[in-house]
């Protein structure tokens, strides 16, 4: 007996991934809108791709592996773009070094070059050994309500290193068009993301699950920060996902179930609703610490100037004063030039400023009107 896993390409653009024992019965029951679920509201549907394997264990698992890919991979896979394929299931980070190999003309074990002959006997299941070297955390959107939340949410991934979204039944369905707007840019997030019917299904090949929640619901989880999460992931093997619910409510109390731990922050207990968007950023932050990010640019602080420098200026302003009658009664000189010099030290001025100073009180001593 065989089993099918194939994908059905939807009215809005979608895509559903689902496995089969009897794949043409199966396919006319959607067409024919006989299975509650994704696919009904969404037709009419198109059998887009399709592949057959020995064991129904293997057709789940490539359903699972599928349905977390990202729109690109999708269609890759529809064309039979197995170059494609394999390069997005690169990490960024190896993609990066494998092309200076290149350019330097060296290689490493583990580089694979398209050889031309065609597709990988089993292109699922290549990729799927390679996807694994990956730890940034997914995110998913649990029914979410907006699509401006959507668009802030994916743009507060990508301001911190995170590009892949899973969206578990939007309210308003996918794609939608107020998210874009909304994203201000991290159009890459929302054009990749992937859509799922349930929480289970959009973590299926998850190993550390994290649901976000100030609430706890009478579920009994141990409890972390972000921080201790990002740890956590960090040094962690598998696929990691934050979970976040919709904006009214939050998650459910089934949805923190399926969670191996709960990420909370110390908030307000007077007011503790945070928007989607700044929920998704806070552990974004915390994991982008550890990631290799550009940095905004900083001017370098300049070392300070010699005590020789400072003498000089000091006493360029000390002449000054006193041929304009500044210390005056004589007496209180030595006093009122000490606090001076204790002023003047205090701001551990560079080499460039004491020259500046010293410009200014040139120019006051000798001014050039200029017309």
């Amino acid at each position: 007996m065989t089993f099918a896993t194939y994908m059905l390409r939807c009215s809005d653009g979608s895509f559903y991934v689902g496995h089969s024992d009897d794949l043409d019965t199966r396919i006319a029951q959607h067409h024919a809108g006989a299975l509650p679920g994704y696919t009904h509201d969404r037709r009419p549907l198109e059998l887009v791709w399709s592949e057959t394997f020995g064991s129904r264990d293997e057709a789940l698992s490539a359903e699972r592996q599928i349905k977390g890919w990202s729109r690109v991979k999708k269609e890759a896979l529809i064309r039979s773009d197995w170059a494609t394929i394999s390069a997005a299931a690169i990490p960024p980070a190896e993609r990066e070094a494998r092309a200076l190999r290149r350019r330097s003309g060296r290689t490493a074990v583990g580089d694979v070059e398209d050889s031309g002959d065609g597709a990988p006997p089993h292109p699922v299941r290549a990729e799927r050994s390679r996807s694994t070297a990956t730890t940034a955390p997914l995110i998913v959107l649990v029914r979410p309500q907006l699509g401006q939340n959507i668009g802030k949410a994916a743009r507060a991934m990508l301001n911190f290193g995170l590009t892949e979204l899973r969206i578990v039944a939007p309210r308003d369905g996918w794609p939608n068009p107020e998210a874009a707007p909304a994203a201000s840019g991290a159009d890459r997030v929302l054009e990749e993301a992937t859509i799922y019917e349930s929480v289970a299904e959009a973590v299926a090949d998850c190993a550390n699950v994290y649901a976000t929640t100030v609430r706890r619901r009478g579920v009994t989880k141990p409890v972390v920060t972000p921080e201790q999460a990002a740890a956590e992931i960090h040094a962690a093997t598998g696929r990691s996902a934050f979970l976040f619910g919709p904006e009214r409510a939050g998650l459910e109390t089934d949805d923190v179930a399926l969670a191996r731990k709960i990420v909370t922050v110390p908030i307000n207990p007077e007011f503790g609703s945070l928007n989607l968007a700044q929920a998704v950023i806070l552990v974004a932050y915390e994991w982008s610490k550890q990631q290799a990010l550009v940095q905004p640019s900083v001017t370098d602080i300049e070392p300070p100037a010699s005590q020789f420098e400072l003498d000089g200026m000091i006493a360029q302003l000390d002449g000054m004063l006193d041929a304009a009658g500044y210390f005056f009664p004589p007496d209180r000189r030595v006093t009122t030039t000490r606090m001076l010099r204790t002023l003047l030290t205090k701001p551990a001025w560079s080499s460039q400023e004491v020259r500046t100073v010293r410009g200014v009180l040139t120019t006051l001593a000798k001014p050039h009107p200029r017309d």
